[in-house]
C-alpha cells in the first residue's frame, strides 16, 4: 500500500482508529508483561534464595545436633 502523504499515512484509508488503537493496545501489552515478568523473575529468585538460605540454616542446626 503506498500512500501520497504522511498524512495520508496516519489516515490508513480511512481505517486509522482501528490500525493505531491496535498497534497502541499491542505496545500496551506487551510492555506490561515485560513489566510483569521482570517482577515475578524477582520475587521468584529471592524466594528460592530465601529457601536455600533456610535450608542451610536447618542443616547447619542439624550438624550441631550431631556434635552435642
Amino acid at each position: 500500500m503506498h500512500f501520497e502523504s504522511l498524512s495520508d499515512f496516519f489516515a490508513m484509508g480511512g481505517y486509522a482508529g482501528y490500525v493505531w488503537s491496535a498497534f497502541g493496545i499491542t505496545f500496551f501489552v506487551m510492555i506490561a508483561l515485560l513489566i510483569s515478568s521482570v517482577r515475578r523473575h524477582k520475587s521468584l529468585l529471592i524466594a528460592v534464595q530465601d529457601k536455600v538460605a533456610r535450608q542451610a540454616r536447618i542443616d547447619a542446626a542439624k550438624n550441631l545436633e550431631n556434635t552435642l
